[in-house]
């Protein structure tokens, strides 16, 4: 029998288990591979179980590192996928990573920017060799990092989101929506990213509380409080709301309005010029805003475009893609930034007499989700996909409890955002490089006719969907494919399914024009999945999508069961970020403390509320409880030679403490279900510590009967088996060393009932 030294050292542990893990193939839920080397001791007839448990890993992006998050997300599904493999289903964890569009390709272009580099000077094709390498050297950074968390992945299915085969089932995506009247290519106010170059979705905006100004300028009669001063130049119309007493006189009336004419001196200008501008009632103003009326600048602002779509109001773009004020902003102005242009004009109008005061203001600014610029809202001719259906089926989803959301208190969350009502169009196109690029391809504009179709030459297509590169029936034109890409959450949405092979061997498959080859496919076997889990941040981005997706491929529900779990803050409320010196490595806590004191440290916090606050005290409990597990076992080994569980001195008594044991092996069992996670790690603890450790032992150090020797190996093993999804290195470590008869790894073990 192996000794077991004083202290239990992690360091020692964890990479061997982990290794022992992977060689004995138990990850993977193939009965040719490996369950059936399991389940040869668990069934006598050595068949594959009948039930299934599969879920996919959030795929952390390919510029990712581990952090207090992830660690939380993963140790809390790995929780779940140990007890169900425990409970003999055959069980798939999925992994994978995504190709992160925005992030990935902002990282290149940083080291490209240090080698005096840009990725217009680089071209496309070089700079997507770039991106690879990139991906190659760094993709995998997280996923190894994951094995150090004890992540019981099937590492041989290992799935990337520019995979060829996902590739495909992007553009099948896209073709099929297409082809329904789906997507469509139109014009509208969309968030720009001036950094990023790039529209994104109304998803990807973080809105932050910033100290502004907020300035009250005169119009004409009116005096109206704004923000954003510089907009003044692309204003097409007045807006009050149709109850609004003070102003119903003046619906629908021209006003002269002073206007800053570029063309003279400023001085001048006011007197000479005035333009007249139309007063318009709508109820997306909010009468308690400043005076009441509002300006409306629909080229700049997603409300105002939204107002004069309804109200038939004229759009003046005065800022361009780079954040500077362009010509329709006259002379004056032309070439500034929009910050600078906000200066010279506040001056200008003060200077005009038209500034009746200005507050101090805080309001939420707009800015990207990727690098924190601010968002510039632009007219843009974009991709979109209509949104109404496929939130329709969601809803019907959710409302059916097809997919239930733990805690319940965000299917109120989430069918609000699904209200077809609510929803808007998904811009979907990004003006990026690094991505899924649009299956759209662009007909040259000159031609020569072929031999006999001189007469045909009106009826080229200047635009084809395809997934091939498509040929022109009566021409010699080279089609171009669109420069665009997918946004990354548009392949995401297709990860429960498509990562399993669809659309191979799927009864619900759109129409292809090209028929794929055959891939060796999951999708029958194992899909629809059980379970995803993630941060509430992106339940709209991401498990929304999924959810109607899902029900438009496949017909089916991708899961069953969406757990959100906690938002990690520091233990004074900050939100954890490592720009803002209040990260932490959970690399760094897993060197101090070991990756069970981690593990069980955030399981035992993980109680369903919105936020956790972290704090190392519970990794020192942790780190203890890991000592006194070691210790109990060293006594317990020291008492008998052989362990046997199974004696009949334990099934023909009734002792209470194996009554207590039963108890909690139950509670456990039950609160995990439920995703109770801290519920579940507490009883486990308290039962262990107090009741095991503290009164059986103490009670049994005179006692050497067969019965109390009995008892304490039934108490162990236990311990050991419901301990297990929560500290898997520590207990795998022990059972190792265990003189049990015709023992197997704990990993597939039979779960305590």
């Amino acid at each position: 029998m192996d000794t077991f030294n004083k202290t239990y050292n992690p360091k020692e542990t964890e990479d061997k288990i982990y290794k022992l893990w992977l060689e004995s193939g138990f990850f993977i839920p193939s009965s040719a591979t490996s369950f059936a080397k399991a389940t040869k001791v668990k069934k006598a007839t050595g068949n594959k179980p009948e039930k299934k448990f599969v879920t996919c890993i959030a795929p952390p992006n390919i510029t990712g590192e581990l952090h207090m998050g992830h660690a939380l997300e993963y140790t809390l599904q790995d929780i779940i996928v140990r007890v169900k493999r425990m409970q003999g289903y055959r069980t798939l964890w999925l992994p994978g990573i995504d190709h992160a569009g925005i992030a990935a390709q902002n990282a290149v272009e940083k080291q490209l920017t240090k080698e005096n580099i840009s990725r217009h000077k680089l071209g496309r094709e070089k700079f997507l060799e770039r991106m690879w390498q990139w991906r190659d050297q760094y993709g995998n950074v997280i996923l190894e990092q994951l094995k150090k968390l004890g992540a019981s992945l099937d590492w041989t299915r290992l799935r990337f989101t520019m995979d060829p085969d996902y590739q495909k089932a992007v553009q099948e995506a896209f073709i099929h929506y297409y082809k329904k009247g789906w997507i469509y290519q139109g014009e509208r106010v969309i968030n720009w990213c001036i950094r990023c170059a790039t529209s994104i979705s109304d998803l990807e905006v973080n809105y932050i509380p910033e100290k502004a100004k907020l300035y009250y300028i005169k119009y004409g009669r009116f005096t109206l409080a704004t923000v954003r001063p510089e907009t003044k130049l692309g204003d097409t119309a007045l807006a009050v709301h149709p109850n609004d007493e003070r102003y119903k006189k003046y619906i629908g009336e021209d006003l002269e309005i002073e206007t800053v004419d570029n063309d003279l001196p400023l001085e001048q200008a006011a007197k000479v010029k005035k333009i007249k501008i139309k007063v318009v009632a709508d109820e997306a103003v909010d009468p308690e805003f400043g005076t009441g009326i509002v300006k409306v600048t629909p080229a700049h602002d997603l409300t105002d475009f939204e107002i004069a779509q309804r109200q038939n109001l004229p759009s003046l773009k005065i800022i361009d893609e780079h954040g500077r004020m362009n010509e329709n902003a006259g002379i004056r102005y032309q070439g500034l930034k929009t910050a600078e242009a906000r200066e010279r004009i506040v001056k200008d109008l003060e200077t005009l007499g038209l500034i009746e005061k200005i507050d101090g203001y805080e309001h939420n600014i707009a800015r990207c989700d990727r690098c924190n610029s601010v968002i510039e809202p632009l007219p843009s001719k974009q991709w979109f996909l209509k949104m109404k259906e496929l939130a329709r089926f969601a809803l019907v989803a959710l409302r059916k409890k097809e997919v239930r959301l733990h805690p319940e208190r965000w299917s109120g969350a989430l069918e609000h955002w699904l209200d077809p009502k609510n929803i808007r169009d998904w811009n979907i196109s990004r003006q990026l490089w690094w991505g899924h690029r649009l299956p759209v391809w662009h007909h040259e504009p000159k031609c020569v006719p072929k031999p006999g179709h001189e007469k045909d030459i009106d009826k080229c297509i200047d635009m084809k969907v395809s997934a091939e590169k498509p040929i022109c029936e009566y021409c010699d034109a080279k089609f171009m494919q669109s420069e665009d890409v997918l946004d990354t959450w548009f392949s995401s949405a297709l990860w429960p399914f498509a990562t399993l092979g669809w659309p191979q061997d799927s009864e619900a498959q759109p129409p292809r024009e090209v028929e794929p080859p055959k891939i060796p496919s999951d999708f029958k076997e194992y899909y629809p999945t059980d379970f995803i889990t993630s941060d509430r941040g992106i339940l709209f981005l991401w498990q929304a999508r999924m959810i109607f997706s899902g029900l438009e491929f496949t017909g089916k529900v991708p899961f069953k069961d969406i757990y959100i779990h906690a938002t990690i803050l520091t233990k004074d409320g900050k939100r954890m970020s490592k720009s803002l010196g209040t990260g932490v490595n959970p690399l760094d806590l897993i060197e101090k403390y070991g990756t069970d004191a981690l593990r069980f440290g955030l399981a035992s916090q993980a109680t369903g509320l919105q936020d956790l606050r972290f704090g190392e005290d519970l990794l020192v409990m942790g780190k203890k409880f890991a000592n006194k597990i070691w210790n109990i076992t060293r006594y317990v080994t020291m008492k008998s030679e052989i362990l046997n569980p199974k004696s009949e001195t334990i099934s023909k008594s009734e002792i209470p403490i194996i009554q207590k044991m039963n108890g909690v092996a139950k509670t456990v069992t039950e609160n995990i279900e439920k995703y109770n996670f801290a519920e579940a790690a507490n009883s486990l603890y308290k039962f262990i510590w107090h009741e095991f450790a503290d009164k059986y032992i103490e009670e049994s150090k005179d006692q050497d009967d067969q019965e109390t020797k009995d008892t304490l190996a039934y108490l162990l093993i236990n311990s050991l088996k419901l301990l297990h999804p929560f500290m898997p290195f520590l207990t795998e470590e022990i059972w190792s060393k265990l003189p049990i008869p015709d023992k197997k790894l704990l990993l597939v073990e039979d779960w305590p009932s």
